[in-house]
Order: C-alpha cells, then sequence, then structure tokens
C-alpha cells in the first residue's frame, strides 16, 4: 500500500492518541517494575492553554514517554488547581452579568454557583493538553477541592495548629482591595511605577513654624498618630517633645525620636502611620502609638477618615493634595519613581493592613527544606536558583494562611457566641472541646476565611495519592517519593518550597528528587508573552497550523532548563520541516523494489558506521537527559536524524535510479529506522507511531505499539569507525564545495587524490566515488601540482580541475584570503595560550582543545601556502 505523499498531522493525532487511551497506555498500577513518577503543577481552573503550560508539560510528556520506554512504570498524575481568588472572581464576574450580587447571596447559594462554574469551565484546559499529546494517567485526574484532597487540607490544618506551627492574631498583612483579602509575601507584585512626591507642611503647636514631611500617600495622613526625627539630627533638635497638627483634621500628634528614620532621605522627618505601613506599625508598637485604620476593605475611606468617607483611595490622593494646595500647606511636588507592591492575582495595588488572620510559623519547619536543596537530595535544575532559594529560606516569614474568600477549603475554627474559638475537624469535635475547656457551646459558627491555595497545593505530591489520609496505601508507597517536578521558577517558593516543607513534615522523606525549572516564554523582542500585548499566539492555532509534533519540536529546540525562551513561530516551521523530512525519508525507503542478492561491501560499511554513530549520539542524548539538557537531546536527536540518518546514511545505500536494492540492505534500513523513531518518540509521538505502524515492518497486535517499544539502550561505539567517516564526510562535502564555488555541475565527474594517511580509504572508496561523483580515486605519496588541494581531517586532498573550470585570480584570492584568517585565528589561539593564567586555572581538556586547533591551523595554512605556489 502507498503512503500519502505529504503528512497529516490531523488525522494522526486524532487516531493514535484515541487508539493510545483505549488500548489503556496511559494507566499505570503498582507493580514489580521501577516506578517513575511526575505530578503535574495543577493548572488553575480558570486557566485555558498559553505557551508556558504547552513549554511545561511538553516538557513533562516527553520525560514520561522516554521512562515509558525505558520498561519503567510510568505514572503522571493530572489535575487542577482550585484558586481560591482567580476563581471566585470570575465568578463574581459572571454573578455580576446576571445582575446578581454576591452580597445578596448566602455562603451556599454562592458556592452552588462556583461549582456549577467549575464544571462548565474547569476541565478546559486538561482537553487542551489531549491535543498537545500529554500521555497522563487521565483515570487519576485530581482536582484540589476534591472530598479526599479537602480532607488532607483540613487534617493537615489541625495536625500544624496541635504541632504549634499555625496561630491566629492581629498582624500587618498584604490586603488586595479588589480581591478583598489577605496575601502572602510571595503574592505580592513589586513593580516601579511613576508617582509624586509630596512635601507637605505640618504647623508645629503653638507655633508659626512648620515643618516639611514628603510622602507619596497623602490620602493617609489623616492615620497619622507622630512624626519621627532622628535624635542625631540636629536641624531638629527644637522639636524635641513638641508636638505638631495634621493637617486637613486638626488633630496633635507628638513628635517622637528614632534612629530608623534616616536623616538624608526626603527632608529628614518622617509621618508615622501605624495602620497603613509595616515598618510605621513596627515603630508604632515599639513608641507605644494609637493605630487609626482609615481603610475600608475595598480601599475606600472609612469613618475614621473624617474627610472624604467614601472616596477610592486613589480619587482621595488627588482630592486630599488640592485640598492641602487650598489651605497652602503644600510646599512642592515632585515626579518620584518608586517601587509598590500588587496582587499577583488581580494587579490591585496591595495596601499594607492590619488584619486578624491565621498565620504558620516557618522557621523552624522550613529548615529541612533548605537542608534537603543543600546536601543534593533535591537537586534544582539548572543550579543557579540555589541562591535565591537559600536566601529565601534562611529568611523566611511566618505565612499568612487564611483569605477572605468563600471558595476554598474553610478554616475549620469555631467560634461561641463569647467570640472564644477552638479548632476541630467538625462541629461535633468542636462542641466537645468548648465542653472540655468549661465554655460555652452556644451559637456555635465556623470561621468564614478559607485557605491560601498554596496550603492545599502543598500536599500535592501526597494527596493525589492519598498519602495524608491514608500513608499506608499501596499507591501512595509505591509512587512516593516523585520523581523529577517540572515548573516554573517563579513559584519555587510559593509551591516548590511548601511540597518540601509538608512532605518532610508528614513522611521525613522529600517529595520528589528533582526539581527542573524552566524559562518563561518570550517572544523575539525578548517581551514576555501576555494577552495585553497581543504577543502570544494560541497554541492550539499553531497545533493546527504546524502539527502538535512540529510544535513541540519547535518549544524544544529553544528553550534549554532556567533560561528563557526566545519563541518565534519560525521554531514550529523548523519542526514541522523536520517531520516532513522524516516522512519524506520513510516514503523513499517504501518506494525501493528488493532483489533477492547479499549487502555489497560499500552497504555493509555504511551500515557498520551508522550503527557506530547511532550508538555514539544515544550515548550523547543519553547523558543530555541524565543532566536535564532536553533541548541539547532533542538537537542530538535531530541531527542524527536529519543528517547521519537520511542526508548520509540513505544516501549511501540507496541503489541507482529505478534500480532495486539489495533485501538485506533494505531489512537493514528497515531496523536503522524503527532505532530512530524510538529515539525520536518522546519528541514527535504521533509521526513516529503512525510511521512504526506501515506496513512495511509487518503486521503488528494491538498492544505493539512505539510509545511502549523499547527506547535504545547506551550501547558500545567504536570512535575510531566515526572519526574515519567523519574525515570522508569531509572529503565528500569539501568537492561538493568545490564543485559549488566552481559552477561545476554535480553531473560532471572529478578525479580525487588522497595522500597516503592512516585511515584505511580504500573500504570507503566506492562510497566516496558515488557520493563525490568521482571519476577516478588515486592514492599518492606526493603531493600532486597543479591541483586544487584541501585538508580532510590530517589527510591531504587532491582535485584536478580543467583548465576552463578555474579562475585562477579568483582561486588566488579566495586562498589568500583563508590564509589571512588562519592567521589571525592562530595569534588569538596564541595569545590564550600564552597566557598563564588561562594555562594554570583552565581544564587540562581545553587546555589540550586549544593545541589542537594551534596544530590543525598551521597544518592548513601549510596546505594552502602550498596550493597558492602551485597556481599557474
Amino acid at each position: 500500500m502507498s503512503i500519502a505523499k505529504t503528512y497529516n498531522p490531523k488525522e494522526a493525532e486524532e487516531k493514535w492518541y484515541s487508539y493510545w487511551m483505549e488500548q489503556g497506555f496511559f494507566r499505570s498500577t503498582p507493580d514489580e517494575r521501577e516506578p517513575y513518577t511526575i505530578v503535574m503543577p495543577p493548572p488553575n481552573v480558570t486557566g485555558v492553554l498559553h505557551m508556558g503550560h504547552m513549554l511545561n508539560n511538553t516538557i513533562q510528556d516527553v520525560l514520561i514517554r522516554r521512562a515509558r520506554m525505558q520498561c519503567k512504570n510510568a505514572c503522571w498524575v493530572p489535575g487542577t488547581d482550585h484558586a481560591s481568588i482567580a476563581t471566585e472572581a470570575k465568578v463574581v464576574a459572571m454573578l455580576k452579568e446576571q445582575g446578581i450580587d454576591k452580597k445578596s447571596l448566602t455562603r451556599e447559594d454562592f458556592l452552588k454557583h462556583a461549582w456549577e462554574w467549575k464544571e462548565k469551565y474547569g476541565g478546559i484546559i486538561l482537553k487542551q493538553l489531549e491535543k498537545l499529546g500529554a500521555s497522563c494517567d487521565w483515570d487519576r485526574t485530581k482536582f484540589t477541592m476534591d472530598p479526599d484532597l479537602s480532607e488532607a487540607v483540613i487534617d493537615t490544618f489541625i495536625k500544624f495548629y496541635k504541632d504549634g506551627y499555625i496561630y491566629r492574631g492581629v498582624r500587618m498583612v498584604n490586603w488586595d482591595p479588589q480581591g478583598k483579602t489577605a496575601l502572602s509575601d510571595e503574592e505580592v507584585i513589586r513593580k516601579e511605577v511613576n508617582q509624586k512626591l509630596y512635601y507637605i507642611r505640618y504647623k508645629i503647636k503653638d507655633s508659626d513654624e512648620y515643618i516639611i514631611i514628603a510622602t507619596t500617600r497623602p490620602e493617609t495622613i489623616m492615620a497619622d498618630t507622630a512624626i519621627c526625627i532622628n535624635p542625631n539630627d540636629e536641624r531638629y533638635q527644637h522639636l524635641k517633645e513638641k508636638k505638631v497638627i495634621v493637617p486637613l483634621v486638626n488633630r496633635e500628634i507628638p513628635v517622637i525620636e528614632d534612629e530608623y528614620v534616616e536623616m538624608e532621605f526626603g527632608t529628614g522627618c518622617l509621618k508615622v502611620t501605624p495602620a497603613h505601613d509595616l515598618n510605621d506599625y513596627e515603630l508604632g508598637q515599639k513608641h507605644n502609638l494609637p493605630v487609626i485604620d482609615i481603610l475600608n476593605d475595598d480601599g475606600t475611606l472609612n469613618e475614621k477618615a473624617e474627610i472624604l468617607v467614601g472616596e477610592d483611595r486613589f480619587i482621595a490622593r488627588k482630592k486630599i493634595a488640592k485640598l492641602l494646595e487650598e489651605v497652602d500647606q503644600i510646599e512642592k511636588i515632585e515626579d518620584y519613581k518608586s517601587q509598590v507592591g500588587f496582587s499577583e492575582r488581580t494587579d490591585a495595588a496591595i495596601e499594607p493592613k492590619l488584619s486578624m488572620q491565621w498565620f504558620c510559623k516557618m522557621e523552624e519547619i522550613a529548615k529541612p527544606a533548605l537542608s534537603y536543596v543543600e546536601d543534593g537530595t533535591i537537586k534544582l535544575i539548572p543550579e543557579k536558583f540555589f541562591a535565591s532559594y537559600k536566601h529565601w529560606m534562611e529568611n523566611v516569614k511566618d505565612w499568612c494562611i487564611s483569605r477572605q474568600l468563600w471558595w476554598g477549603q474553610r478554616i475549620p475554627a469555631w467560634y461561641n457566641e463569647n467570640n472564644e474559638w477552638v479548632v476541630a475537624k467538625t462541629e461535633a469535635e468542636a462542641v466537645k472541646e468548648f465542653d472540655a475547656q468549661g465554655k460555652s457551646t452556644a451559637a456555635i459558627r465556623q470561621e468564614d476565611d478559607v485557605l491560601d491555595t498554596w496550603f492545599s497545593s502543598g500536599l500535592w505530591p501526597m494527596s493525589v495519592f492519598d498519602g495524608v489520609r491514608n500513608p499506608e496505601n499501596e499507591d501512595f508507597k509505591y509512587y512516593y517519593p516523585t520523581n523529577d517536578l517540572v515548573t516554573a521558577p517563579e513559584i519555587l517558593f510559593f509551591w516548590v518550597a511548601r511540597m518540601i516543607i509538608m512532605g518532610h513534615d508528614y513522611t521525613q522523606k522529600p517529595p520528589f528528587r528533582n526539581v527542573y525549572l524552566t524559562g518563561i516564554v518570550r517572544d523575539k523582542l525578548g517581551r514576555k508573552m501576555s494577552k495585553s500585548l497581543g504577543n502570544s499566539p494560541d497554541p492550539i492555532e499553531l497545533m493546527e497550523q504546524y502539527g502538535t509534533d512540529g510544535v513541540r519540536v519547535g518549544m524544544l529546540l529553544s528553550s534549554p532548563a532556567g533560561n528563557d525562551l526566545m519563541f518565534d513561530v519560525s521554531y514550529c516551521e523548523q519542526g514541522r520541516n523536520f517531520a516532513n523530512k522524516m516522512w519524506n525519508a520513510f516514503r523513499l525507503v517504501k518506494g525501493w523494489e528488493t532483489i533477492d542478492t547479499p549487502a555489497t561491501e560499500a552497504q555493509k560499511t555504511a551500515a557498520v558506521w551508522f550503527e557506530n554513530r547511532f550508538n555514539q549520539a544515544v550515548t550523547e542524548i543519553d547523558e543530555h537527559f541524565a543532566n536535564y539538557r532536553l533541548s541539547d537531546a532533542l538537537m542530538s536527536t535531530y541531527k542524527l536524524i536529519w543528517d547521519d540518518f537520511c542526508a548520509w546514511y540513505l544516501e549511501l545505500v540507496k541503489p541507482a535510479y529505478q534500480q532495486p536494492i539489495e533485501t538485506e540492505t533494505l531489512e537493514t534500513v528497515k531496523a536503522f529506522f524503527q532505532k530512530v523513531l524510538a529515539l525520536a518518540h518522546p519528541f514527535m509521538p504521533f509521526l513516529t507511531e503512525e510511521l512504526y505502524h506501515d506496513e512495511i515492518f509487518g503486521t503488528r497486535d494491538a498492544k505493539d505499539c512505539i510509545i511502549v517499544a523499547e527506547y535504545p539502550k547506551v550501547e558500545a561505539f567504536d570512535e575510531k569507525i566515526t572519526k574515519e567517516f567523519a574525515t570522508v564526510q569531509q572529503i565528500i562535502s569539501e568537492i561538493r564545495a568545490i564543485r559549488n564555488s566552481k559552477g561545476i555541475s554535480p553531473k560532471v565527474e572529478l578525479p580525487l587524490a588522497i595522500s597516503n594517511t592512516d585511515v584505511d580509504f580504500a573500504k570507503y572508496q566506492e562510497s566516496i566515488i558515488k557520493l563525490a561523483n568521482i571519476s577516478e580515486l588515486s592514492f599518492v605519496q606526493e603531493k600532486v601540482t597543479g591541483a586544487l588541494s584541501f585538508l580532510a581531517g590530517k589527510t591531504e586532498c587532491y582535485v584536478q580541475l580543467a583548465a576552463d573550470n578555474i579562475d585562477v585570480e579568483a582561486e588566488r584570492e579566495r586562498i589568500t584570503k583563508e590564509i589571512e584568517y588562519l592567521k589571525g585565528f592562530l595569534v588569538s589561539v596564541d595569545k590564550k595560550l600564552s597566557n598563564e593564567r588561562f594555562v594554570q586555572n583552565a581544564k587540562p581538556e581545553i587546555i589540550q582543545n586549544e593545541r589542537n586547533k594551534k596544530a590543525d591551523a598551521e597544518a592548513k595554512i601549510t596546505i594552502l601556502e602550498e596550493s597558492l605556489a602551485n597556481l599557474v
């Protein structure tokens, strides 16, 4: 049966993904094999596939497919995260469109709407990952608010509380006025913004004198409770023990002294607003200052502000500035740039706010998470992220784990009529606890707040296997700890560190062994891809246009671990071209007729070379995988298939036009083809499966698929053979280059002479004659005068051209330029070798490599100078 002229990716993708699912190839259950486990970083249920997901999940799929082919029990657990803040915002917006205000709903009614939204939209991204070819065990799909996972979260809260890690208290937190919830420090994104610096006059009580205070937030002056000066600042000694009047509200506040104030910054006077700045709060605690909170949860001014009540904070800022100008209490206004915190979820400017919240003590519990990475038990790939990880873990702050939302795991704390509280799993257990403490059990109500989403996802590698509730279950004992985690560097502390913390606390083991940190996908201008910039292509459209295999290859070709990917659709085009190259190579082989005769010696020699080259490439690829250099592993695979297999091996054994090929040689070609398909499968699953099932390979049973075929193992190879043939390739390439530069037709045969060398060229003679179109190949001991010469490795070669084929002046110019270039190159190498610091500090192999470069350049210069002398 003939094969289609062009590859149809869509047809292959639909056919083979459904087939793999039907045959259960993605499914995993514990058995006697070595497990290889990956848990998917659960995308938000609000999410749709973007380029970051594409990169992250392609890498995971490559790793899982390769492990499956290595006869490991490969288990890739998919799932989604409930994403409290983002999802609640989506549901609130949906309700608003329906004319429903969240405030008008009970918690239960709101959650009903939220669950309906989740069921309708929450699985979109997982269906899109199927299009990518993600070979997850879909039967194991989890959601962070599944009943069993939620129970694990509640159990963990109670455990941490009993262990003394969780406490409740009023602290300064990061407040998101749009989401109306507290955030952890890691959920705050710092951005440099253009602001105004307002210099405000504060009148000194019982005096006509003013002091000047510089602030970017004039809307908070109504919350001022002191003015602070440095006790060593000679400019303000006269202000000690004085009082000043807060503008507009005319309230008296004291002048306090503290070395915290930087004399060189601003005017050297600091207004202290304990309710609206973390440092001011700590200063206020130290000096026993009152706290005046003038902001509502939504960022509007409340009654304590006394003026502009109900105004939004940013509108109030402008109005306050105008009011101050009207009473002549603005000295000046300057443009100013400063760092401002924004909510990672809603992009609203953060307000520091005093709030009663639940916190998790981190100092002690975080120590093992640092130790695991320091001693290499967990490897961060690439290692460059260790320094920032270490800094964060050594300076970790208590984690605010409560969120003022309804969507999420509700904190298992209960209050009675006196607002006393206990921590308990159920209301019945709370009643017992109140009774045991001799406290009222009247009007019991549960805490309204839910837990930070990262608290639940911190349990993910354990909870997906029910390891929190039932650590003795077969799945958990078999699959945990997992092997590789593939995620983004920006959640190294949000998520990765917390999984390590919780995993160790429960099991005294790390949750994974390796953390592969991907880069950010950027456009070719270096900008982060985003919908707002309009520079992010739709991944589904890309796969429709270039084929899924083409897009996978395109992304991975340029995505080294931890380094940002400068993405351009041309990479996908390159991936598609690679798929087409393999398809056309297969069509070539499938079209060969056979003759039942043995292989020629040249074909056998070619087979010996390619087998050694293949094993050499597998060794390289295996090393790349071992070091998580997936981009390099793909490039080695790409070069092996495109260059060595298609461009060289198939050309070496290809029969003459309309001539049959020896049966023995075709069988060898088919065996090699299956090997390269297996090597390419993790990167290009659909194309390789399609070709693997062609009738040329015979009839296959239902389970005989490349997805579970044996991945090529590292085997010994003879480096002498690969080096010899590299010289042969160079000879052929040089002759082709001579034809090209001289405008000589490929059909014109040329004579070639090769000087005596330690390479046995006799066994490659037929191949050289065939691929270089040589009329006569001779081996000489002396230089051939009047011929063009070149160096292939250390072998001198001579091509005798007819007089009308040589432009003597042009050739003289070309050789002269090449000699000049090589002499310049020699200068740079000599400079490096004469540098004592380089010679003393560089590795011996690097020094030897430079010496080899020098010797090669000198040999080439000698040959070129002789060629120049021979030109007549």
